[in-house]
C-alpha cells in the first residue's frame, strides 16, 4: 500500500510541479529561464512518475495492485493481456524512435542534455509529443498485461491527464521560449499528440 500511496503523492507533486513551472516561464519569458524551467520539469517527472511507477512494477507488483485495493481485476484476461502487449509494443516504438529522432537531429535527448533545435523530421513529423503517447500506450498496455483495473484506470485518469496538463501548460510554452518561430510554425503544421497518418 505504501508505493501507491507514494504513487499518488508523485503524481500530484508533479502536477503542482507543472503549474508552479509554467507560471514561472510566464512571468519571466526568456530562454535562460526556460531552460532551467525544463531541467526541473524532467527531474519532476522521472522522480515522481517513472521511479514510483518503476518500483511499483517489483513491489508490489502490477498484478497485485487491485488486491491490495479490494478492486475487482480486469475481465477477459486473455484478450486484455493481449491488447496490452500490442499497446506495450507500438509504444516502446514510440519512445525509441523519438529518442533516436532527438539525438540524431536535435543533438540533445529528452532530459537533461536539451536538444537545440526543433526537430519535426521523421516521427516528430506526424505529432508533436510521440514520445508521450509512446509513454501513455506503454502505461495502458502494462496494465492490461497485468490485468489490473487500478493500474489501467490509473493510467488513463490521473497519470496521462496530468502529464498532458505538463505539456499543455508548461512545455509547450517553454518549447517557444526556448526556439522561437521555429517551433511556433511546427506547433502550426503539426497535431499535439495523435498522428495524422498519410502526411506527406
Amino acid at each position: 500500500m505504501e508505493i501507491i500511496i507514494v504513487q499518488v503523492l508523485g503524481v500530484f507533486t508533479f502536477l503542482i510541479g507543472s503549474v508552479w513551472l509554467g507560471t514561472w516561464i510566464r512571468r519571466a519569458p526568456d530562454k535562460d529561464t526556460a531552460e532551467k524551467a525544463s531541467r526541473i520539469s524532467h527531474l519532476l517527472f522521472w522522480s515522481c512518475l517513472v521511479l514510483p511507477g518503476s518500483i511499483g512494477l517489483l513491489y508490489p507488483g502490477l498484478t497485485r495492485y487491485d488486491s491490495i485495493l479490494g478492486v475487482p481485476s480486469l475481465p477477459l484476461q486473455s484478450p486484455a493481456f493481449a491488447g496490452g502487449l500490442v499497446l506495450l509494443l507500438v509504444g516502446i516504438g514510440f519512445l525509441v524512435r523519438s529518442n533516436h529522432a532527438l539525438i540524431r537531429l536535435g543533438r540533445g535527448i529528452a532530459a537533461f542534455l536539451l536538444t537545440r533545435q526543433v526537430v519535426s523530421e521523421q516521427v516528430y513529423h506526424w505529432g508533436r509529443n510521440p514520445m508521450s503517447l509512446g509513454y501513455y500506450l506503454a502505461c495502458i498496455g502494462m496494465g492490461l498485461m497485468a490485468g489490473s483495473t487500478t493500474v489501467t484506470l490509473g493510467a488513463l485518469f490521473l497519470i496521462i491527464p496530468v502529464h498532458m496538463f505538463n505539456l499543455r501548460y508548461f512545455e509547450e510554452r517553454e518549447l517557444e521560449l526556448r526556439y522561437g518561430q521555429p517551433y511556433l510554425e511546427y506547433k502550426r503544421r503539426v497535431p499535439f499528440l495523435l498522428p495524422k497518418l498519410g502526411r506527406g
